[in-house]
């Protein structure tokens, strides 16, 4: 059953590509805890106190965590969209050469 053009299969397919890339990348430097997302993270420091310290430190691993997990969600459902854009663009063109 086609449901997209050929075009907009072409498009979707690069789009999700894309995507895939850029969402592993964010999701490999997430889990790695890298500093450039660290204001992306919403943690608001406590007092000064080591015990404080340590909580905030293991507050922060785990929104870490959690925001590489759901990019690592998303490239999964980006790599779904990619296959069904894929199977679009192959049955337009089965469609239009008669293949």
């Amino acid at each position: 059953m086609i449901v997209c053009g050929k075009r907009l299969s072409i498009c979707c397919s690069f789009l999700s590509i894309w995507a895939i890339i850029m969402l592993t990348l964010m999701g490999i430097l997430l889990y790695s805890h890298a500093l450039a997302f660290a204001e992306d993270l919403e943690i608001e420091p406590r007092s000064s106190k080591i015990t404080d310290r340590k909580i905030l430190i293991s507050e922060a691993y785990s929104k870490y965590e959690n925001a590489a997990h759901n990019c690592w969600i998303a490239v999964c459902l980006y790599i779904i969209t990619l296959a069904l854009s894929l199977h679009q663009y192959y049955l337009n063109r089965k469609v239009q050469y008669g293949l």
